[in-house]
């Protein structure tokens, strides 16, 4: 099994990576190259199966270089994230649309039909949305990420119909808690004020804290990619995008489960500074879902926010924190 991940430095895309070397297959094959790819170099892995490659996934010959000996199974992480999406709009659509066909495009040309996994998002809904969501709710993107997701996940399930690639798009709740520094993401106070109190540093709240939001641990996100790359091709049928299961919890009850583990000293370095944009652009992003589908597939779902919050300490943290 020889596999691309593009993506591959970021947090999620090394993680699927370390995750599939210890498994040592993917849909029953023993896995034989991992290639991780990015605009910046991938971690160091000590494994010979593990190539790094720098590159811009915006550059069609670029991309079709990556895809050198062909690849069974393809993950597409690469993406510029929300907020940023949002403020450049050129670079938006070059890297989350434009980029995602450059890598369907290559994968036909240069592939025997790989499986190929997509990122998207839950952005792909938002405004007037009936409660709950569910996989059959039509899609109402309210930012240029949500648009350009959406538009991914038609040109994978057309890819996938042609019979170029077997297709999957996996709707992606908000990731908690996502370690190093914060990104452009709007969400992205929600990782920083659990990482940076536990880490000693204050962290700033900039929406209401009864804002509710739907997310999914990184423990879970790297089980549902590696799921997804392994179901049989007609567990999903013709609709190839699927809704993964997420738990819907409050800043504050957050908040609350950040003191009940490390204490008060800890959550007394979270300040309360309202960011006007951020909470216009958060308050949209609906939290209300009902994924049946992804469960009846067995993908899996964290039990709780404070068992999301006990995965980080152990897994970014070494079992300590800053008390």
């Amino acid at each position: 099994m020889r596999i691309l991940i593009t993506g591959g430095a970021g947090f999620i895309g090394s993680k699927l990576a370390r995750a599939l070397l210890a498994r040592g297959t993917l849909a029953g094959r023993p896995i034989e190259r991992i290639r991780l790819v990015d605009v910046v170099r991938a971690p160091a892995f000590e494994d010979p199966r593990v190539e790094t490659i720098v590159g811009d996934v915006t550059r069609p010959g670029a991309v079709f270089s990556w895809f050198a000996g062909g690849f069974d199974a393809v993950f597409h992480l690469a993406a510029v994230v929300s907020g940023q999406a949002e403020t450049d709009f050129e670079l938006g659509y070059a890297v989350n649309l434009d980029g995602t066909r450059h890598l369907l495009e290559a994968a036909r040309h240069l592939c025997r039909r790989p499986i190929f996994v997509f990122a998207s998002s839950c952005a792909v809904y938002g405004g007037d949305v009936p409660e709950p969501i569910t996989d059959t709710t039509h899609l109402t993107p309210q930012s240029s990420y949500g648009n350009q997701k959406a538009m991914g996940e038609r040109l994978v399930a057309d890819y996938h119909r042609k019979g170029f690639v077997v297709g999957t798009s996996l709707r992606l709740p908000t990731i908690v808690v996502r370690p190093g520094r914060p990104n452009l993401a709007t969400t992205t106070f929600l990782s920083s004020i659990v990482r940076e109190p536990l880490n000693g540093e204050t962290a700033n709240c900039p929406v209401p804290v009864d804002t509710k939001m739907y997310c999914l641990s990184p423990r879970a996100v790297v089980q549902a990619f590696v799921h997804a790359a392994e179901l049989e091709e007609g567990a999903l049928g013709k609709d190839r995008s699927l809704l993964l299961p997420g738990i819907a919890f409050t800043v504050a009850e957050e908040i609350a489960a950040l003191e009940r583990i490390a204490g008060k000293g800890v959550t007394a370095r979270i300040t309360y500074d309202p960011d006007a944009l951020i909470r216009r652009v958060v308050l949209s992003i609906p939290w209300n879902f009902a994924p049946e589908r992804a469960l009846r597939l067995g993908f899996p779902v964290d039990p709780d926010v404070e068992s999301i919050i006990r995965q980080h300490i152990e897994d970014e943290r070494g079992g300590s924190f800053v008390r």
